[in-house]
């Protein structure tokens, strides 16, 4: 079985293969195709080309008409893709209309081409994200309703805190994914635009029909007419990568919240099980958090590739050297990245399983010491703050050395007695009584999730 060359082994797992297609070398060069399709189409529109012209253009732009392989040889030489496409394509068209061959490609230079079609793949991009982001939110705010009252161990410095809920936990993730989702809908209008400039900005071969012509192939592309052309200021590409980039992040602290909750001494919260998911080669009890791996490894890998488009941003006059040429593969690699991540992200959060018998055994693994700070709280309106503090405090050395439950330490101690009955002291140190705000959070976090679905 003869086997196409290329990085395919890890490619499932760490990318979503519909975002994949996008950025394929297919989907590439049919991007670049549907420009110059469109280009034709708005200048014979304008007048500048024949009627005629149109139909040859277009049917010839159809990415399954050319050699990949022959184009990425030619690319070596040419340094860019659109220069060997460009002659590829007046190549097929004249091969059947000589006359229409003339009008190809008039009055755009390469990185018209390139930019605007990657815009036209970032525009499938993001559609993609947007419905991965949904999905992933309408599940994750489903699981904080559910889970909204069901109390387990905070954690500070990865040392049990006070008692949170794991609705509180998730509802944290939610409005991570609802903030992404707001910020990728206020990019859309500045990202989604036309880039259409000529060699050096100007549109000067055009003359007095450039304007015309830009207005009509932004309008056949369905994309916006920017103020100007940008092919040195690049913000807007920038942009993007720097959302996505948040993406992944807030991404990677999902994934690591749940690895940490499946470890073994925790065993509170585990990913969805499948058959062969998260085994071992060599010990069978294994069940690794496979998909949070995805979450944190993408988490890892963006940051450094959105810093390289940050550090290709002052780009050089009219044309940039090596600083335009280092975006190419750059920001496709995020967009593979996260889609991967989201993939992973909307599983975990569609078949999350909970074990709340566990997160309450948890609970009680420090003896009653989480809830420490209940019992000051009260008994500081009572005898002071400092004094409750301090008394608290000792209490809680002494439970730690005599490996006694908390409660009864406090039961024993005449100044905590004195002012607190045995029935409020069982009160303060039930978890399930000081939640806090723990499930407002949640139905703020699903009100704004809802409010930006609406």
């Amino acid at each position: 079985m003869t086997q196409r060359p290329g990085n395919q082994l890890f490619d499932a797992y760490f990318t979503a293969r519909d975002m994949r297609e996008v950025f394929c070398d297919q989907g590439r060069v049919q991007a670049m195709l549907d420009f110059e399709a469109a280009l034709a189409r708005a200048e014979a529109r304008v007048g500048l080309i024949p009627d005629s012209a149109v139909a040859p253009i277009a049917t010839a732009c159809s990415a399954a008409l050319y050699d990949f392989a022959a184009l990425g040889e030619a690319i070596a030489t040419a340094g860019n893709s659109a220069i060997p496409l460009v002659k590829a394509l007046g190549k097929q068209i004249a091969a059947t209309d000589a006359e229409a061959e003339r009008y190809v490609h008039l009055g755009a230079t390469s990185q018209d081409v390139m930019d605007s079609g990657l815009v036209l793949q970032l525009r499938q991009a993001l559609e993609l994200i947007e419905r991965d982001l949904v999905q992933l939110a309408d599940s994750l705010a489903s699981q904080a309703q559910r889970h909204a009252a069901t109390p387990l161990a905070g954690r500070t410095w990865l040392q049990h805190a006070t008692p949170v809920t794991l609705g509180m936990k998730i509802a944290g993730w939610l409005g991570a994914v609802t903030r992404s989702r707001q910020r990728l809908r206020e990019l859309k209008p500045r990202l989604l635009v036309l880039q259409f400039g000529g060699a050096s900005g100007t549109l000067a071969a055009l003359g007095e029909q450039a304007m015309p012509i830009a207005e009509a192939l932004a309008e056949e592309l369905q994309l916006t007419l920017p103020e100007q052309p940008w092919h040195t200021q690049r913000d807007r590409v920038v942009e993007f990568g720097a959302v996505l980039g948040l993406i992944a992040g807030s991404l990677g602290k999902f994934g690591r919240d749940i690895s940490l909750l499946m470890q073994t001494e925790a065993a509170e919260v585990f990913e969805p099980s499948a058959p062969g998911k998260g085994g071992s080669s060599t010990m069978p009890h294994k069940r690794n958090p496979v998909g949070a791996a995805v979450l944190i490894g993408a988490a890892t890998r963006v940051p450094g590739l959105v810093s390289t488009l940050f550090s290709a941003m002052p780009q050089e006059h009219e044309r940039s050297l090596g600083l335009w040429h280092a975006e190419w593969e750059t920001l496709p690699e995020i967009c593979c990245l996260v889609s991967g991540s989201l993939q992973q992200a909307r599983l975990l959060a569609q078949g999350l399983e909970v074990d709340a018998e566990r997160m309450s055994r948890n609970l009680e693994l420090t003896q009653g010491l989480v809830l420490a700070e209940a019992v000051s709280i009260v008994l500081a309106q009572r005898v002071g703050r400092d004094t409750a503090h301090h008394l608290l405090e000792q209490c809680c050395k002494r439970a730690v050395a005599e490996q006694r439950h908390l409660r009864a330490v406090l039961a024993d101690e005449p100044q905590v007695t004195a002012e607190l009955s045995s029935a409020e002291l069982d009160h303060l140190l039930n978890p399930a009584h000081y939640l806090g705000q723990a499930q407002v959070w949640v139905e703020r976090a699903v009100a704004e999730h809802n409010a930006l679905s609406d």
